[in-house]
């Protein structure tokens, strides 16, 4: 498998575009907007944090974005397609083909071994996982010596970085992590964004992470702080996590 050379900074567009994004839903009598008006880009190859407190919209944003749930009104292009219009079967293609997700519960197949964990969704495609890229993903997430474990010989950190590497596996555009440690210690929950964060320098990828934890948030490069329904603030950081290194894009980058 040819390894390429990734410059981060010669990669300035936007793997997401989000416009006037309203998302409302009835509560009773009363309407209420989860999302008002929201705009805004995620670049590529970047880690993205989306903060704020409960009910301020921030899984609604993720959830919107990822075709997970659909928009009152605005527009959605993701990795160069426009998903707000897209029909059910149309939006599962796209969610099989170009996203990846990461949840707090890691939804791994008690049966299987680590290994079979991380390649089913492209063995599920009818395609053959390529094994350079799996090796590379569990070398890269630490994980390569417990491969033949099933998932109740693993500690939670182990278990998510599986998760992570399933995710990864399939080259999405945009891995999507939504309150990843959220079940786990805090020194679980720093292996796994460490993770996350060299997924970024190391392989080149897109994360966006809903979290509402601010030392959580603290390994991205970029923070948006949503409060009722709108973004109040958009940071860009130096992220706490391991220092950005030359980037080796296995991944590769869809266009």
């Amino acid at each position: 498998m040819a390894l390429h050379t990734a410059d981060r900074d010669h990669v300035p567009d936007d793997v997401i575009t989000a416009t006037a994004l309203v998302k409302t839903y009835r509560q009773g009598t009363a309407e209420v907007r989860a999302l008002d008006e929201v705009s805004v880009g995620i670049r590529r190859a970047r880690f993205t944090a989306v903060v704020g407190p409960s009910g301020s919209g921030k899984s609604t944003l993720m959830h919107c974005v990822a075709g997970l749930d659909t928009v009152s009104s605005g527009s959605v292009v993701l990795d160069g397609t426009e998903i707000t219009g897209l029909s059910d079967r149309q939006l599962t293609r796209v969610r099989r083909e170009r996203i990846g997700f990461v949840f707090q519960s890691f939804n791994l197949l008690p049966q299987l071994t680590a290994h079979e964990n991380i390649v089913l969704p492209v063995t599920l495609s009818g395609k053959r996982p390529e094994r350079g890229l799996v090796r590379h993903l569990c070398e890269v997430l630490g994980i390569a010596d417990r491969l033949s474990h099933r998932p109740a010989e693993l500690s939670g950190g182990q278990q998510q970085r599986v998760a992570v590497a399933r995710a990864l596996v399939a080259r999405p555009a945009v891995l999507f992590a939504d309150e990843p440690t959220g079940n786990l210690d805090s020194r679980a929950g720093a292996e796994v964004l460490t993770m996350l964060r060299r997924s970024v320098d190391d392989l080149g990828q897109t994360v966006v992470m809903v979290t509402h934890d601010p030392a959580a948030a603290r390994y991205a490069d970029r923070v948006l702080t949503l409060a009722d329904g709108r973004v109040v603030k958009d940071e860009h950081t130096n992220p706490s996590g391991p220092a950005a290194a030359p980037a080796t894009d296995v991944m590769g980058r869809r266009r």
